[in-house]
């Protein structure tokens, strides 16, 4: 019976491990981590995967309440935390970019609750939905769950990682946030400013016209009409970032 209780504990101990990586990822990744995906769905999610990934590896036995378990409950959570977080980015640089279209069209008061992001303007909801899309026509589930197999290879339980180099490796990329927001809005930003100036050159030669009810609808037909006509470069652009955060974590993994 002891020796029933001690296989038992020791397969839990080597258990313990990929689950709490899988558990912090699903955590912080995006579609995983909405809240419209339950913590039940989650956890269901986080011990399949587990079960999927044990059988292929060997798993070192360490006591998690020592001090070299409670190190590597921070290196596991730290590591899945920030796969996720890589992937997360992407989907900010959605939300600035979907502002900054939001704000140049007038919709900057027309937000809705979104489960992931709060309170995101319809715009940063849209590009959002196409880039869910766009991330299952590329097959990201899967690449995603072959990363986190890869990352138990890459960085086995039990090794010290590099955290230095993982923390730079991420601020550098947490840039993309602001530079793939730019070069999503930057052509309807840039197409809706010229169309602001001809409205102001209509008002000056027009006093008497009223702006506001006269540029604010022309603003949001003009940004509807612009953002239909960008989507093709705009889907582009974010297959694009996609590809870039799945090689980011491929190099913070020493994947690639």
């Amino acid at each position: 019976m002891d020796v029933l209780v001690n296989e038992i504990v020791q397969r839990f101990y080597t258990l313990l491990w990929p689950m709490i990586r899988v558990s912090a990822f699903l955590l912080a990744a995006p579609f995983f981590s909405l809240r419209a995906v339950t913590v039940r769905i989650r956890v269901l999610l986080a011990v399949l995967l587990t079960w999927m990934i044990y059988p292929l590896m060997d798993w070192p036995i360490i006591e998690p309440y020592s001090a070299q378990g409670l190190r590597e409950i921070f290196n596991q959570v730290l590591i899945g935390a920030l796969m996720g977080l890589i992937l997360q980015i992407v989907n900010a640089a959605l939300v600035v970019g979907g502002q900054a279209i939001s704000a140049s069209m007038g919709l900057g008061m027309a937000n809705m609750i979104d489960p992931n992001m709060g309170n995101v303007p319809v715009i940063s909801q849209f590009l959002l939905v196409c880039s869910t899309i766009i991330f299952m026509s590329l097959g990201g589930h899967v690449l995603v769950i072959t990363l986190l197999l890869e990352s138990f290879r890459a960085l086995p339980i039990g090794q010290m990682i590099d955290s230095q180099t993982l923390y730079a490796l991420v601020l550098q990329w947490s840039t993309m946030m602001f530079l793939g927001a730019v070069l999503l809005a930057l052509p309807v930003m840039v197409s809706l400013l010229f169309v602001n100036i001809g409205v102001g050159v209509i008002t000056r030669a027009a006093p008497a016209l009223n702006i506001f009810a006269v540029g604010f609808p022309a603003m949001i037909l003009a940004g509807m009409v612009l953002l239909a006509m960008a989507m093709p470069a705009i889907g582009y652009r974010i297959q694009w970032l996609w590809r870039q955060s799945f090689d980011v974590v491929g190099q913070a993994l020493g994947v690639t």
